[in-house]
């Protein structure tokens, strides 16, 4: 797999200092979406999407010292301190999708108090063995728990760093 991948100017690193706001921010989310909800009882205001995504690869980035590349690369969202291209995946849910094998996989999950849990940190071609068929949206999806038993399996060294707690 080709490490190349665009480059942004000025690289995306997300420090400490900024990732601290995110729990409290995200916190804010969650009791708008429920508000929103309690006003419109038959509709769901779930965080979803780009916004989950993106609060999943800053994140990555503090914790595990990450580069991230231009929103929208192809297949890796950041490039590892040590060269490996990183695709990030956050969700809510008990689910998430891939549409490549990436280099290496990071997987989060937000839970509502603002924090996130770590799923799976490995290589990405373990996980893409085990993803489903590829649906309509092109996406093949894999379930957070065959990730956490996959993750049960990942040797350290084959781990990035976290750098942040």
């Amino acid at each position: 797999m080709s490490r190349e991948a665009p480059t942004s100017a000025a690289p995306d690193v997300c420090q400490a200092v900024d990732v601290e706001q995110v729990p409290a921010l995200v916190r804010e989310l969650y009791v708008t979406a429920a508000k929103l909800e309690a006003l419109f009882p038959t509709r769901r205001f779930t965080l979803d999407g780009h916004l989950v995504g993106s609060i999943g690869e800053v994140i990555a980035s503090a914790w595990y010292g990450l580069e991230l590349l231009p929103a929208s690369t192809e297949a890796h969202d950041a490039r590892s301190r040590d060269g490996r291209l990183v695709q990030v995946k956050a969700t809510q849910r008990m689910m998430i999708g891939l549409t490549a094998c990436p280099e290496h996989l990071i997987v989060l999950r937000l839970l509502s108090d603002g924090t996130a849990e770590e799923v799976y940190n490995g290589p990405g071609d373990r996980a893409w063995v085990r993803v489903g068929p590829r649906q309509k949206t092109s996406l093949c999806h894999i379930s957070v728990t065959t990730l956490r038993t996959l993750m049960a399996g990942v040797p350290d060294e084959a781990k990035l760093a976290r750098l942040r707690r």
